[in-house]
């Protein structure tokens, strides 16, 4: 069960309380570490979530009239121990082995006292999710999942799938890796290639997540943003080796240096080309540089070395006060050919517009809606939108408008679509 869920099944349990709140907070917070520790025991994810669920569920009927811990992550942790040697001992009644299961649950039970600092083993949780013998499509909506608690529903949009079809994906991805006993470890070095792409992308995914929330509360109760630069950072000192590794960290923070500049005093949404360099964090983006140097060294070139460019590229912006966009175009043509992502593709035509004319950049949007994934793809039709009227073409670029508007969830970039579509005029 994802904490989502858990969330909003348990709420109704206590309705007021600060009890409450702060059996939420550390379900958000703690989900992840929580779950990687009870599953690299057991071997079983599925079984670590209904763990974990129920522990929810015992905090909030348990701290309101009780009190809350001192140290409420070990008390949820021991009281999900508990249900899982309660469901192995059952395991067990009913014929199936759980004798190791629970040896090993009550061995770390002896040796993890609740005082003590929880380990945090989301790596080794994350690298068991992307084991080969799962399939491609499924590892990193599974790390998503099994890190954040994120519900199939929310994951599937994000992989542009039907929630039933990623909810079957999940159930049976778990099954396998309880079934086949996949271990909960970094993989050697020769085993990376296979795995550390997945890895890679649910990072990332956990970043973007942090980075598109519109209204901050995700910042406040889990900071993901944070969680995602703290992973980095983690691959980054177990992996200094792999260009990617350090490609993806560099992505991350070119993104985070930009965060005081992208919203306007009253929440406003600013595009990166109107924003107010001055307020772009230059610590943050000589460490990316610096990331991004040493990654190109290796001479390996990936998809996060790439998107680590572009927005290197960007960056130089605060220096020169011009966009090089030749630069970018190319660079948005080396990621198409790599990754073939209708995204890429989208980001290539505005550059193409740049230095073309919105002609050509609208030829090359006209390529990219083949794909029916971007159908509903909100960024595609605000692009279309802002070429159609550098097109003089506004009775489209409204009718464009009012997709991207229609699909826009963020408030503050529905705001500045809708003030756009009204400057056409009427």
């Amino acid at each position: 069960m994802g904490s989502e869920r858990l969330l909003s099944r348990t709420a109704r349990l206590v309705s007021s309380a600060p009890a409450a709140a702060l059996a939420e907070t550390v379900a958000r917070r703690s989900y992840g570490r929580l779950v990687a520790l009870l599953a690299a025991r057991s071997g079983d994810i599925a079984g670590a979530e209904d763990a974990l669920a129920d522990a929810f569920a015992a905090a909030l009927e348990h701290w309101p009239a009780g009190g809350v811990p001192a140290n409420p992550e070990a008390w949820l942790l021991t009281t999900a121990r508990r249900r899982q040697i309660d469901a192995a001992r059952r395991a067990k009644l009913r014929g199936e082995k759980a004798d190791e299961v629970t040896h090993h649950i009550e061995t770390l039970a002896l040796g993890q006292g609740e005082r003590h600092a929880i380990p945090d083993e989301r790596l080794r949780l994350m690298f068991a999710c992307a084991h080969p013998a799962l399939d491609v499509s499924v590892r990193a909506p599974l790390i998503l999942q099994a890190t954040l608690g994120f519900d199939a529903g929310a994951i599937a949009s994000a992989f542009l799938v039907s929630p039933a079809a990623m909810s079957q994906r999940l159930v049976r991805a778990k099954l396998k890796i309880k079934q086949a006993g996949i271990p909960f470890s970094i993989p050697e070095p020769e085993e990376l290639p296979g795995r550390l792409d997945a890895v890679l992308e649910a990072v990332y995914a956990v970043y973007a997540e942090g980075w598109a929330d519109p209204e901050g509360s995700q910042a406040r109760e889990r900071n993901l943003s944070g969680e995602g630069i703290w992973l980095g950072r983690l691959l980054v000192s177990l992996l200094p080796d792999e260009p990617e590794v350090l490609g993806l960290l560099s992505l991350m923070l070119h993104a985070e240096a930009r965060r005081e500049a992208r919203r306007g005093r009253s929440g406003d949404y600013i595009p990166l080309e109107q924003q107010d360099t001055s307020l772009w964090n230059g610590v943050l983006i000589e460490e990316a540089e610096a990331l991004l140097a040493e990654a190109g060294r290796s001479g390996r070139i990936g998809r996060y070395q790439l998107e680590a460019a572009l927005q290197s590229a960007h960056a130089h912006r605060r220096i020169c006060a011009t966009t090089d966009w030749a630069a970018i175009a190319t660079l948005y043509e080396a990621l198409v050919l790599l990754t073939a992502s209708p995204v890429a593709a989208i980001n290539h035509a505005v550059a193409l517009a740049r230095l073309e004319g919105p002609e050509a950049g609208l030829a090359a949007l006209d390529e990219v809606v083949r794909d029916r994934r971007i159908a509903d793809y909100q960024p595609y039709w605000a692009a279309r939108a802002d070429l159609l009227v550098r097109a003089a073409r506004p009775e489209e670029a409204r009718d464009a408008y009012s997709r991207a508007i229609g699909l826009e969830s963020d408030p503050a970039i529905r705001r500045y679509l809708q003030r756009r579509q009204a400057d056409l005029g009427a």
